[in-house]
């Protein structure tokens, strides 16, 4: 089982918060809302989308790294987590 099954529901709970964002953004694109709200809008969606992606980080290092009962070789999960935030950051 994965260690993110633990996690599932309130996982799922963040993206489901996420695409509600984004069909927000979308509703008032389509609205022809003032940009000052849009970009308001897309700031939240940013910081959301950063929020879930610090928790996978963190989860990723407490069970791939440094958990000692894992079977992994912790080098191999630090090259797996350098390659995700080597994309995260361009």
């Amino acid at each position: 089982m994965s260690h993110l099954s633990k996690d599932k529901t309130r996982l799922l709970a963040r993206i489901r918060r996420l695409k509600g964002q984004m069909e927000a953004i979308e509703r008032a694109l389509e609205a022809d809302a003032p940009c000052g709200d849009i970009l308001n809008q897309v700031a939240s969606v940013r910081g959301a989308v950063a929020g879930l992606t610090a928790e996978l980080i963190e989860d990723h290092i407490r069970e791939h790294i440094s958990n000692p009962d894992h079977d992994e070789d912790p080098a191999q999960g630090a090259a797996e987590l350098i390659d995700v935030v080597r994309m995260y950051l361009k």
